[in-house]
């Protein structure tokens, strides 16, 4: 009994049993993600959206159920851009993705590739989302539409340059407004990007200065040739386009965003063109209307003048007016002479006070006191230099003088005369005497011209 008892009861127990394995949370989520991923590949399920949130990383989470389960699920921003419709709470819709887990959670979930509408088309339901928004914005209310104007003196065209659209609306202003200046910014009306290309050319012909009016079309096509201008940078940029925008998108049985929210839909290119100038023909038509009222009312003014003065000839008292008006001229005509005499004299009186007051202002002309202040500083200039000029000779002279008894004096003028100075070697003294000196002895003797270095030697005997 002390030998079964001595060993420890787990050690005891393991014998009987098989090793087990411990998973660690993380490795058993791997395991289940494996084991998910392999097991499905690509799968299209169906359902309702619930629970839809767009985070700011442009990632959209949302619940795909219906009545029985729910599965959570996830599109990430790389596959959200190329959706074409919002996705929405309530929306029934087939969804294509692949299962994964998300690790943090252990939460398992479908990661969507592509999501589709149930029923109605992607595009369809893209088209009623921005529509409702936008109408809810007021901008397709009647009472921000704005008049097309009257005559349009500059017409500008966002189009394509190989459409038949743009040719047909050439036509047409070619036909019925010659003397339209027209700017055309081309763009791309359909396929990746045109909506940008559509929209930058409605802001850039805006700014153009002088443009009245904007036309932006294309011809026909299907919906998805037409989805440019479904497109919500399309609709802003008519929005804030400070001038009038006519669209011309398509056949007659078209519309696009881009419609309701221009100030004027036209059905075809051409009729657009016809739209813009309909309010300069009318303009025309009122203008001869007017012209025409107002010839037919002054004939007639004309007319009734014309009888009124008739009666009044015709009356007893008016017989003499042509005498009168004569005696009435003769009277007009001696007051404007001695008018005309009165104020002659006036003129005269003040052309004479005129010269007085000229004569004054003349006699205290700064200009004439400047020029003879001029006058004298230039005469006392000269004189000024005719004594300096003067002082200078004397001055010349009075050097030349005392440089000529500078010249008589100097030494050097005695040695001209063939005199020489005797100095001794170190030009300290003059030697005046031979006595000054022995034999042997170094002296320097200075000529006019130059200088000698002599030895001294023995004196010589007279003879």
């Amino acid at each position: 009994m002390a030998d079964l008892f001595s060993e420890p009861f787990e050690e005891s127990s393991k014998r009987g049993t098989p090793e087990r394995r411990i998973y660690s949370v993380s490795e058993l989520t791997g395991s289940i993600r494996e084991l998910l991923e392999s097991s499905f590949g690509d799968l299209w399920i169906e359902g309702e959206i619930s629970n839809c949130r767009a985070w700011n990383t442009g990632h959209v989470y949302f619940t795909l159920k219906d009545s029985g389960a729910q599965i959570k699920a996830v599109m990430f921003r790389s596959a959200v851009r190329y959706l074409k419709f919002k996705l929405e709470d309530g929306q029934h819709v087939i969804a294509r993705g692949r299962l994964g887990v998300y690790d943090p959670k252990g939460e398992y979930q479908l990661v969507c590739e592509h999501v589709q509408p149930r029923g109605a088309g992607a595009l369809q339901v893209a088209f009623e989302q921005l529509k409702k928004r936008l109408q809810g914005e007021g901008l397709f209310d009647t009472a921000r539409k704005r008049p097309l104007p009257v005559l349009p003196a500059k017409i500008g065209i966002v189009t394509s340059l190989d459409g038949a659209a743009l040719r047909d609306i050439l036509k047409v202003l070619g036909r019925r407004h010659a003397t339209a200046h027209v700017v055309i910014r081309p763009a791309r009306v359909q396929g990746e990007g045109a909506a940008a290309e559509i929209a930058a050319g409605i802001r850039e012909l805006a700014k153009v200065r002088g443009v009245d009016v904007l036309i932006v079309g294309r011809g026909g096509g299907s919906m998805e040739d037409l989805w440019a201008f479904n497109e919500e940078p399309v609709a802003r940029a008519i929005q804030f386009c400070p001038v009038p925008v006519v669209t011309a998108i398509g056949h007659e049985v078209d519309f696009t965003i881009a419609d309701f929210v221009a100030d004027l839909r036209a059905p075809t290119p051409s009729a657009a063109a016809e739209m813009v100038l309909a309010a300069k023909t009318e303009f025309c038509a009122r203008i001869d209307h007017l012209q025409q009222r107002l010839v037919a009312g002054v004939h007639g003014q004309l007319q009734r003048r014309r009888l009124t003065l008739q009666g009044l000839e015709r009356r007893r008292g008016f017989g003499t007016w042509p005498a009168r008006l004569a005696l009435r001229g003769r009277h007009v005509a001696e007051l404007s002479h001695e008018l005309r005499a009165a104020i002659g004299a006036i003129l005269i009186g003040k052309e004479r006070q005129h010269r007085a007051v000229r004569a004054r202002l003349d006699a205290h002309d700064m200009r004439r006191r400047l020029v003879a202040i001029r006058a004298q500083l230039s005469a006392a200039d000269a004189r000024l230099r005719a004594a300096a000029a003067r002082r200078h000779e004397r001055a010349q002279a009075r050097v030349g003088t005392l440089a000529a008894r500078i010249e008589t004096l100097s030494p050097l003028a005695v040695l001209g005369r063939g005199y020489a100075v005797c100095w001794n070697v170190d030009r300290t003294a003059i030697v005046r005497r031979a006595s000054a000196v022995q034999p042997g002895d170094h002296v320097r003797v200075r000529l006019h011209e130059g200088e000698l270095y002599c030895e001294v030697g023995p004196e010589k005997p007279e003879k």
